[in-house]
């Protein structure tokens, strides 16, 4: 298990590094402008992505998805469902299980 998540985090730092130049925001929110071009952070292409699919809109979801890594842009969407479903569990006071199969149709475990 372990390996797994070092893999991910690794393949997630190389893409951050890969992105990232001298003059780069590379803390978060990646909003520095460098040669008039705005950077862009795994977490903003993820909601912006993930929004833009709720909407079906095709067009957000291309422009999110040229903002990072295909690696990248699947760990950001994953932390914000892994958040989500977390917030939705304890404003409902239900277990994370228990709102992740109602959220997908599942039955009851």
């Amino acid at each position: 298990m372990f390996g797994a998540i070092r893999k991910a985090y690794g393949g997630f730092l190389g893409a951050r590094r890969a992105r990232s130049g001298p003059g780069d925001a590379g803390g978060p929110g990646g909003t520095a402008r460098t040669g008039g071009r705005r950077t862009h952070n795994l977490f903003e292409a993820a909601a912006v992505y993930v929004s833009a699919c709720a909407e079906d809109d095709q067009d957000r979801i291309d422009e999110a998805a040229d903002w990072v890594s295909p690696e990248a842009l699947s760990f950001g969407v994953n932390e914000l469902a892994c958040r989500a479903v977390i917030a939705l569990a304890r404003e409902r006071d239900e277990s994370p299980q228990t709102v992740a199969r109602e959220l997908l149709g599942l039955p009851a475990a």
